[in-house]
């Protein structure tokens, strides 16, 4: 499994790497309310992936509220139940854990 994530790891990096030399040229990017700045244009596509790929999380995260609360109730209720057994298991009596020879066994 790790030989494909470093396989795949590289595919994108190479894939990042051509990318970024073939896309140099300056572009102007107006952000309506403050300014206008000029950068390249790798940077502005790279920038709007990451964004978009953050909102997506973002929204996952959100999504995901319902699964993470009800883990929590479950992994919580295993709490309790393991706390009453131990209870219950040092309320009973001790018996030895080895057992003894058994009375008329055939050889």
């Amino acid at each position: 499994m790790k030989w494909l994530y470093v396989l795949v790891t590289l595919a994108v990096t190479l894939v990042l790497g051509v990318f970024v030399a073939s896309s140099l040229e300056r572009v102007a990017v107006s952000l309506w309310p403050f300014a206008t700045i000029e950068t390249s244009l790798c940077v502005v596509v790279i920038a709007a992936l990451l964004l978009g790929f953050l909102f997506g999380e973002l929204v996952a995260w959100i999504n995901g509220r319902h699964w993470r609360r009800k883990a929590r109730q479950r992994a919580r209720r295993i709490e309790a139940l393991e706390r009453e057994l131990t209870a219950t298991q040092a309320q009973l009596p001790r018996h030895d854990l080895i057992p003894g020879p058994r009375s008329g066994s055939a050889d």
